[in-house]
This record gives C-alpha cells, sequence and structure tokens, in this order.
C-alpha cells in the first residue's frame, strides 16, 4: 500500500470515531438538498431516460439501491449511474474550483446509492458525503489535469472508491484494493467538454461512479487491487498528474464549506458573468440599443466558456449552459436566466443568435489573481449610441464568499420539484432530508420521490 493509499484509510478509519463538525453536518443536509432538487427536475431529459430505463433492467437480488422517481431497485452501481446522471443533467449541481474544477456533489447519489444498498443509516451516509467532498476536492487542490488532457472525473473515482468501500465496512488493506480499483481503472478523457458537448458531459462522473462502486463491491468480496496504484511506476502520478500530497481535517475546515451552490444553471465560470449581466439589464429597457458585449474574465473560464467556435453556435443544451455568449446574451435580453433559457426553442431564437454573435470574450490577466478565490469577471455592454456600461462580480450568489441562505436552498428546491412532486410528498421529503441523521431507512426516503 503506497502512503496515499495509507493516508486515505487511516483517515477514513478515524471517522468511525469522530463526529463531524455541526456546520459541516448542516452543509451537507443542504448539499442533498440541492443535489435532489435538480435530479428530480432533470427527470425528462434524454440521457437521463436512457440510463434510468437501462438501470431498470436488472433487478438487485439483494438489497440494491432505488433508482430515482421509481421503485425499482437496481444494483447500487448502475443505480449510481442513473441518478448522477439525472442530477447532473441540467448543471445546475454545486461547484468548487481550484488547480481542477469539480462537481462534488456528484458524489451525493454514489453514495445514498452505495448507503441504500448497505443498509446503513442517514448518519453515516451523512459522514460518508462529507468525506467524499475532502477527498475530490484536495485532490483537486494537489494537481490540476484539464490542461493534460483528463477529466475531472478521474478524482471523482477515487473519492467514490474510497468512500463506497468505507460505507460497506472495508477497512485498512481491503479498503486500500477499493482504492486501488478506483484509480487504476478509471482515467477518463478531457474530450468529454471539448467543442459541441454532447450527453455524456452529464454522464462521465455518474459512469466513473458506476466503475468505482463496482470496483469496491468486488473488494468487499475479496478482490485483491494493483499495488501502489498512486506511487507505482506505471501509476498515476507517473501517467497523469505528477507527484502531490494531500491536506486532510483533523479539526473544523472541512472542503464542502468551501464549495459553491449555484444560483444559475449554466457552468460555475458563467455565474459571474451572468449576475454582472443581470445588473446592467435593468439599465437598458431596449435590448436592439445594443451594439456589442465584452466579457472580461479569468484565463479558465475562458478555456471552458469562450474559446472555441461551437460556443458562439451551441447546438445542444449542454454546450449552450457551457458558452459564455449564450449565457450572457441570454441574461441580457430575458433579464433571467433558467431552465428554460437552454431548451430546444429558445437556443433556435434568431433574436438571441444574433445577440450572441456581437459577444466577445477576453482574457483579462487582472482577473486571474482573483481566482480560485472568487470568479472574477466584468460585461461591458456598448450602446449604439455610444455609451458603454459596465459591472464586474468577483463572488456571485452562491459562492462561498456570497452563500445562499438556506431559505434560498429551500426556495430552490420547491421550484425544482414543483412539476413532478405533489406538495405532501415535497415536504416530507425536504423535512427527512433536513433531519438525514435521523433517517433509519433510505429507502423510505428515495421513495418520497417516485411520482408513479
Amino acid at each position: 500500500m503506497d502512503a496515499l493509499t495509507k493516508q486515505l484509510c487511516d483517515w477514513l478509519g478515524q471517522l468511525d470515531h469522530r463526529p463531524l463538525p455541526e456546520p459541516v453536518s448542516h452543509e451537507v443536509k443542504r448539499r442533498v438538498l440541492d443535489t435532489i432538487g435538480v435530479a428530480v427536475a432533470g427527470w425528462d431529459g434524454e440521457p437521463c431516460r436512457i440510463t434510468r430505463e437501462q438501470a431498470q433492467e436488472v433487478q438487485a437480488l439483494d438489497g440494491g439501491a432505488t433508482v430515482w422517481g421509481t421503485r425499482h431497485r437496481a444494483p447500487a452501481a448502475l443505480a449510481a449511474f442513473a441518478n448522477g446522471t439525472q442530477a447532473r443533467y441540467l448543471d445546475y449541481n454545486d461547484t468548487y474550483l481550484s488547480l481542477e474544477p469539480a462537481h462534488p456533489s456528484d458524489n451525493i447519489p454514489a453514495c445514498l446509492a452505495v448507503g441504500e444498498a448497505a443498509g446503513v443509516d442517514g448518519r453515516r451516509v451523512r459522514t460518508a458525503i462529507a468525506a467524499a467532498y475532502e477527498i475530490q476536492c484536495r485532490l483537486c487542490d494537489a494537481a490540476g489535469i484539464r490542461e493534460k488532457g483528463w477529466d475531472h472525473v478521474v478524482y471523482g473515482a477515487i473519492s467514490v472508491a474510497a468512500t463506497a468501500g468505507w460505507l460497506w465496512g472495508l477497512r485498512g488493506e481491503a479498503l486500500g484494493h477499493a482504492i486501488s480499483l478506483g484509480v487504476v481503472s478509471n482515467i477518463a478523457m478531457r474530450q468529454t467538454r471539448v467543442g459541441q458537448l454532447s450527453h455524456w458531459k452529464g454522464c462521465a462522473f455518474a459512469n466513473a461512479a458506476r466503475n468505482a462502486i463496482f470496483g469496491a463491491d468486488l473488494a468487499r468480496r475479496g478482490m485483491i487491487g494493483p499495488a501502489d496504484p498512486f506511487t507505482g511506476a506505471m501509476g498515476l502520478f507517473k501517467q497523469v498528474t505528477g507527484p502531490f500530497r494531500i491536506y486532510l481535517p483533523e479539526g473544523e475546515d472541512w472542503a464542502i464549506l468551501q464549495t459553491y451552490i449555484k444560483f444559475y444553471p449554466a457552468d460555475y465560470c458563467c455565474q459571474s458573468a451572468i449576475e454582472a449581466a443581470l445588473c446592467l439589464r435593468q439599465a437598458i429597457p431596449d435590448t436592439a440599443a445594443i451594439a456589442r458585449v465584452d466579457v472580461d474574465t479569468f484565463d479558465v473560464a475562458v478555456d471552458i466558456t469562450g474559446s472555441e467556435p461551437e460556443k458562439w453556435d451551441p447546438t445542444s443544451r449542454e454546450t449552450a449552459d457551457h458558452s459564455m455568449p449564450y449565457c450572457v446574451a441570454a441574461a441580457l435580453l430575458d433579464a433571467h436566466v433558467s431552465m428554460e433559457s437552454f431548451n430546444d426553442r429558445r437556443r433556435a431564437d434568431p433574436q438571441l443568435r444574433e445577440l450572441i454573435r456581437r459577444v466577445a470574450v477576453h482574457r483579462d490577466p487582472g482577473m486571474n489573481h482573483g481566482y480560485p478565490d472568487g470568479t472574477p469577471t466584468r460585461v461591458r455592454v456598448t450602446l449604439r449610441d455610444g455609451q458603454t456600461l459596465a459591472h464586474e462580480i468577483k463572488y456571485p450568489r452562491g459562492h462561498a464568499g456570497n452563500p445562499m441562505t438556506d431559505e434560498e436552498v429551500r426556495e430552490k428546491f420547491v421550484r425544482m420539484t414543483s412539476l413532478r412532486l405533489a406538495v405532501p410528498a415535497r415536504a416530507r421529503l425536504q423535512e427527512a432530508i433536513w433531519g438525514l441523521e435521523t433517517v433509519e431507512n433510505l429507502t423510505g426516503l428515495f421513495e418520497l420521490m417516485a411520482s408513479e
């Protein structure tokens, strides 16, 4: 067992005897509420239908986990794949930005699926979710892999493998094998997130989680994983990241407290730009008066949302919600950005298309100094009469530097679930999530999500 694998195993073992700090516990429940809310709203998405149908073809013979929105129980790995795709589809789940960006709430469907299959209670799943956030975010702090062509879900496979093994009761060497199988077998390419984005953008982490859970399940049955997955001659450090160390907390400074809930259903690098554009929109009574729009932002935002021609001609929802020109133009035209901003009808609107062509995205070296502490972005609108309006945002609503209140998180959950869940079921589901540590049977919680 190499040093990093041992560090992860030892730290997870300590969680058996160490309670979560109260702020961490509360934040976990906020993230579960937010993640389940956006998953319910994503039910009708095409990749959600596909993965759900696949999961429903397999019935768990012993235990298993609920496929959200149904009463079917599939093997944990397949349920996590379907549920994770549903939670990610709208690009409305939370974010962490560091050397490597991530959506750490992607871990939640995986932890809930394994927790249900393992028969553990809500208190234990709550701890696993906090641990999964911690592992993935600290890996993101340690080494960036995006510029080398690898996808951030590589780190998610590690966080899910570790916490899935822990939830299944693996400790020491057995847990090390689960982690090893998660590391060595799941190196994903960044091609998922370049050019015109496909359904797979929302499935990639769910797939990594599926594979990690599959490996952890094998480890609990006695499967031996490769030795030294991080430091070996052909291990992660050598092949992907270079050597690094990670920090894992002993006290109050858990990574989940530094992650961000999304206020708008778009890539996080666009959040500040959307908010700035909405502020400017109040001073623009007639959008026909807009001559051009300039967005000044940090390098990572340009790389992800404003460096490819496809971002000015998005043909899929997935490309549109990762397009800085699209998000800013939609905010200026509609004076809001919502899930409907990215549907087929809105993407095809000629007025929106025409304004997108007038949006330019610029690298501003000064903005790089404010990232990743914030996501500094300036939007400048030049009107046809020559007047220029500008607004800059560093900490958009929902950022750790400008967090959403509990009431705002509740309001988002109600918006996301109102079309599929009746008021009584929605109220009971919300109550159960806020009291997650008292939930003894996770299946009962998920039955509240079933619309049939």
